[in-house]
């Protein structure tokens, strides 16, 4: 059967964050897709927000991923710069607001000591390693960013960039116009 709805779904993107010897960096590539359409090739889906601490990515709705972009940003002012505490309130939120339970994104927000994916059901999921994934190549992204922490010598933001790159290959919904924003907490 034909699913009008499904065919005119926007896929958006590939985010992929990854923490290593001091190094922080996460990326995003710049697609966006309407069913079987690449409607934008440079979309901007990573952010360094407070005081440039704390990076973040988004994946699904611009509109929604927005939202949350400004409320974890509010949350942030509000507790300090406790990212731990800005996304656990933030996931309260969430959950309880009758506007923000309709949201249809993914976040992955990380700072120099922890990294949390907060999913569009209020979750915050901590990462069992260093790296975290969204988005329609999330698999793949994370498939390779794993393998190359694994088996490399590669600094954070080039195992980004280059496990972003592998996914543009293989994933539809990916291409190879990636942003990374990083930080080096060794300074």
């Amino acid at each position: 059967m034909y699913d009008l709805n499904q065919e005119r779904r926007i896929r958006s993107t590939t985010i992929l964050a990854v923490r290593k010897n001091g190094q922080i960096a996460i990326g995003g590539d710049g697609q966006v897709t309407l069913g079987n359409t690449a409607i934008k090739h440079g979309a901007q889906k990573i952010r360094k927000i407070y005081q440039d601490r704390v990076l973040i990515g988004f994946a699904g709705s611009v509109s929604d991923a927005l939202t949350l972009y400004e409320n974890l940003e509010k949350k942030l002012e509000q507790y300090r710069g406790n990212l731990q505490k800005a996304t656990v309130e933030l996931a309260r939120d969430w959950r309880s607001d009758r506007v923000l339970r309709r949201v249809d994104a993914l976040m992955i927000a990380v700072d120099e000591n922890d990294g949390y994916l907060i999913s569009g059901t209020g979750d915050v999921i901590v990462p069992d390693d260093d790296i975290l994934s969204i988005g329609s190549g999330s698999p793949i992204a994370l498939s390779a960013a794993r393998a190359l922490f694994k088996y490399s010598e590669l600094t954070a933001s080039e195992m980004v960039a280059e496990a972003l790159r592998i996914t543009s290959e293989i994933c539809i919904y990916t291409n190879a116009q990636i942003g990374i924003e990083s930080l080096d907490t060794t300074e």
